[in-house]
């Protein structure tokens, strides 16, 4: 429902999240805790081109790493 950025926040923190569960860093449960949380990151929401996806994956990743560090 929500549209624009949040499905390649959700799929760049999701993916970054299980390969820290996969490494045991985090618990399985932290996965969804921190995909969640992924949402509230500042992301570019008009006039979006292909860079800005990437950005916005890279963003969400960061978002997950930084969390756990």
């Amino acid at each position: 429902k929500m549209g624009g950025m949040y499905p390649v926040l959700v799929n760049g923190a999701n993916e970054q999240a299980v390969e820290l569960f996969l490494n045991r860093k985090i618990s399985f449960l932290q996965i969804g805790e921190l995909v969640e949380k992924s949402l509230g990151c500042k992301v570019k929401k008009d006039n979006l081109c292909i860079d800005d996806i990437f950005e916005s994956d890279i963003i969400a990743r960061e978002f997950v790493k930084s969390s756990v560090n």
